[in-house]
């Protein structure tokens, strides 16, 4: 069964969105963040989900300069990393950004300083993390293929999304990945679309979904969306 992200009723308190994607999955993706901010696991132990979890992302920066916030954005993580422990959770991270591009090599150093303190947080709470490829947007780590070396031997989870967005979504699907977010989108804005409804190949997707033994997690802006994109992946799979 295909996992789903919160992020489809992420306008709802979490309490709401787990009994809601309680119908349709039996793996569910944590977008803490908002609404659905983690200060426990408690209402999580309630259920019988597989869990991932989606980290802060949206006050975050672990590529900062400024290492005030750079170390705040890895405690915020780790916190995350803690919570994610006790529920069995591995847990996708954002790359960080930098705000002027004479800062990008500065902004790198920092980035790979943020992901060794990071896998030393990860190995104390026994947690798998990945890094999500970003999307069109300036300033960000991690848009194209070729930005992997930064990221070294920490696991990559695709967003194909995003990948389509910079249109390599074919160079990324040669890479090995661990974790795919799913949605789709027009190639020019980041609509987080139901499977199907934009201009992804998702047989080439699940191909390299099946052939990394990657999890696949439907991260569509509404619950309708995930259901119908349950039924066209489905439809792929047949």
């Amino acid at each position: 069964m295909f996992g789903v992200s919160t992020y489809c009723l992420h306008r709802e308190p979490l309490s709401h969105a787990l009994e809601c994607l309680a119908t349709i999955t039996d793996c569910v993706e944590v977008m803490d963040d908002g609404l659905h901010f983690l200060e426990t696991t408690e209402l999580l132990e309630n259920y019988s989900f597989r869990y991932f979890f989606h980290a802060p992302s949206r006050g975050v920066n672990i590529a900062s300069l400024l290492e005030p916030i750079r170390r705040a954005s890895v405690e915020v993580i780790s916190q995350c990393f803690a919570l994610a422990g006790e529920v069995g959770a591995g847990v996708v991270i954002h790359p960080g950004y930098y705000a002027w591009e004479e800062e990008r090599r500065g902004a790198e150093s920092m980035l790979r300083l943020s992901l060794r303190e990071l896998t030393v947080s990860a190995e104390e709470h026994s947690v798998n993390f990945f890094v999500e490829n970003m999307g069109n947007w300036d300033y960000f780590f991690l848009r194209f293929p070729e930005d992997l070396e930064i990221i070294g031997t920490t696991a990559f989870a695709l967003d194909v999304g995003h990948a389509h967005l910079n249109d390599c979504l074919t160079g990324f699907l040669g890479h090995p990945m661990a974790h795919v977010h799913l949605h789709d989108n027009d190639g020019r804005e980041d609509s987080h679309s139901p499977v199907g409804s934009g201009g992804i190949d998702f047989d080439a997707v699940m191909q390299a979904v099946h052939k990394n033994h990657a999890t696949p997690i439907i991260e569509v802006d509404t619950f309708e969306g995930c259901v119908s994109s349950i039924r066209r992946l489905e439809e792929l799979r047949r």
